[in-house]
Order: structure tokens, then C-alpha cells, then sequence
């Protein structure tokens, strides 16, 4: 399922810079409990929140969805 796939993307990413899920939420200005639900593959995320992860490790859109089955 795509949503378990980007999710575990996500906390690969997350989990490299060191920051836990509540400060990475912070810096994205994400509430941390949606952000949780994003990495627990639970939440469709919009396009405009995909962004917003991207944006916040720095990376663009398509990086964020590289390695993705």
C-alpha cells in the first residue's frame, strides 16, 4: 500500500537527521500527531503536506519518493 510505503520513507528520512517525530513536526509546522499518523501509513496525505515534508528535509518532492516500491 502506498500510504505504509511513503510512511516508512518519511521515517527513514526523519530518523537520519536525528530529530525526533514532535521536533520534526515543529519545524514542518505539522501537528505532530498527524505527522505520526503520516509515518504510520494511517493518513492520505495531501500534496500540499507532501511539500511540506520535502521542504523540510530539504529535498525536492521527487527525492522524497525515490527508493519507494
Amino acid at each position: 500500500m502506498i500510504q505504509i510505503e511513503f510512511g516508512k520513507r518519511v521515517r527513514e528520512l526523519r530518523m537520519a537527521t536525528g530529530l525526533s517525530q514532535e521536533k520534526f513536526a515543529l519545524k514542518i509546522e505539522m501537528d505532530r500527531t498527524y505527522y505520526a499518523s503520516v509515518e504510520s501509513g494511517k493518513r492520505n496525505i495531501s500534496l500540499k503536506n507532501i511539500e511540506k515534508i520535502a521542504n523540510g528535509f530539504d529535498i525536492s518532492i521527487a527525492q522524497l519518493f525515490d527508493g519507494m516500491k
